[in-house]
């Protein structure tokens, strides 16, 4: 404000990359209403929660969004690519912003209605048709089907969240609030030794190494990273609807058999 600028949006996420956090939109939408901001949010990887009976309301207040980003090949494991930006504007906004009626793509004199031609309405001019990808899994799997999708998911990660506090060694970063499970391996070595003043230095330095013993053996394939202050951990996103409570099983296993020499 202060080199005379003014703020025009708020960005909300709901579901981000790696601790699955959720922001709170009914409050943030009362800022934005009360300032006339334009409000928009990142629902690409939390989005399809709405689908869900049981945990949409971690996306209360979304319906105050003037646009939602939603990405139904993440959760809903729809083929590459999918996605979707959703508007409450009905003045054809996209093609006011991006629309160029470039003579050698959309003339304007066909004998049918030009506003037939998407390709003039959106930032990329030649696409997939994302949304007969959306339309032939929902028409297939149902409503019912999807939120089953959903909530089985839920279950798996909180089976995976109770199995990791039963095990030592295993040491969650935060109570998931989504399908994101991070969690840190703690080694043999590391066990009861918090106090040294390089623990979080050499634990940061366990995910790496189990990471490229799981990849050359085949077993399994996770991701780590650091975030903010906390060094490498584990991030278990649990998505794919063919998981089952073994596999989660199997992960921790694999995990122990892998690191009981660090």
């Amino acid at each position: 404000m202060q080199r005379g600028a003014v703020p025009f949006l708020v960005s909300a996420t709901s579901g981000t990359t790696v601790l699955g956090a959720f922001d709170p939109l009914e409050a943030i939408a009362d800022v934005c209403q009360r300032h006339g901001l334009w409000l928009h949010v990142d629902a690409a990887w939390g989005g399809s929660v709405l689908l869900s009976q049981t945990h949409r309301h971690l996306l209360d207040g979304i319906q105050r969004a003037d646009s939602v980003a939603w990405n139904p090949h993440k959760l809903l494991a729809a083929g590459l690519q999918c996605s979707a930006l959703l508007l409450q504007d009905t003045s054809n906004l996209l093609k006011r912003c991006h629309g160029s009626q470039a003579s050698y793509l959309f003339q304007q004199d066909k004998f049918y209605d030009v506003a037939l031609d998407t390709g003039d309405k959106v930032v990329q001019c030649g696409r997939r048709v994302d949304c007969l990808k959306l339309w032939l899994m929902w028409k297939a799997q149902g409503d019912q089907g999807l939120e089953r999708r959903i909530d089985q998911a839920f279950a798996l990660a909180r089976y995976l969240v109770e199995e990791i506090k039963k095990r030592e060694g295993l040491e969650l970063v935060m109570e998931p609030e989504f399908l994101n499970v991070c969690f840190w391996f703690v080694p043999p070595s590391l066990r009861g030794k918090q106090e040294r003043p390089d623990y979080h230095e050499r634990l940061s330095k366990v995910a790496p190494v189990l990471k490229e013993r799981m990849v050359k053996e085949g077993s399994m394939m996770i991701g780590y990273q650091p975030h903010g202050t906390r060094g490498n951990f584990f991030r278990v996103v649990v998505a794919n609807p063919a998981l089952t409570c073994a596999d989660m099983d199997f992960l921790l296993n694999e995990l122990e058999r892998l690191g009981q020499d660090l």
